[in-house]
């Protein structure tokens, strides 16, 4: 999954309009899950018809079958990160990206999540941020869910990243920016705290955003 995202800017500007595009609509057919129409799915995104074309391309080559289940997630994503340990982070990215809950993730429920990350306004990547933070999906971030996800962020980047922390940095990292969220002091982060802090501090936008650096 990494491998489309990666190469998607590249390859929408080195690919022109070919013959190769009937056969993407034609091979549509041919996998275990056929996408809604791309039709549709340029009216529901960010991406133009060609862009969707190019992702599902890859998608495909990398899930034939049309759907990922979260143990393939999880060793494509691990090959973009030799030095650490990134099946925590991958499991928490999978669920975010498994909006209908049935631990498997279509090329529309992809593309979508996709085209909010890269294409999306401030305040809709910060909402796709909050749903990622939200483990338990109580529509509220505690403190121990914003210090699994920072801690499995670190775990993934690795020790050649990180090479001489000392202490306990994820949950240092947690408590500070949990005590700027947190506005009437009740032990849980709104959705409104989330994107208002964020907003109003850069430092705050950029770490809580980090994953769209690790993509």
């Amino acid at each position: 999954m990494g491998a489309v995202v990666g190469t998607l800017t590249m390859q929408t500007r080195q690919r022109q309009p070919s013959r190769d595009n009937l056969d993407d609509e034609l091979e549509m057919t041919m996998v275990c899950h056929r996408p809604e129409g791309l039709e549709q799915l340029e009216v529901q995104t960010n991406f133009t018809k060609q862009e969707l074309q190019v992702l599902y391309r890859g998608f495909k080559n990398e899930c034939p079958s049309g759907v990922v289940n979260e143990e393939t997630f999880k060793h494509i994503y691990a090959q973009f990160f030799p030095h650490g340990d990134a099946s925590t982070y991958a499991h928490y990215l999978f669920n975010a990206f498994d909006t209908r809950n049935n631990g498997s993730i279509k090329f529309e429920d992809f593309v979508m999540g996709l085209s909010t990350l890269l294409r999306g306004t401030v305040r809709e990547k910060l909402e796709w941020t909050f749903h990622l933070y939200d483990i338990n999906r109580d529509g509220f971030i505690n403190k121990e869910e914003m210090t699994e996800i920072v801690r499995a962020i670190y775990d993934m980047m690795g020790k050649y990243t990180y090479p001489a922390l000392k202490g306990d940095v994820p949950k240092q990292h947690v408590d500070v920016f949990f005590e700027k969220m947190d506005k009437n002091k009740d032990g849980v982060v709104t959705l409104e705290e989330f994107v208002l802090a964020c907003q109003e501090d850069e430092n705050m936008m950029r770490s809580m955003q980090l994953f769209e650096n690790v993509m």
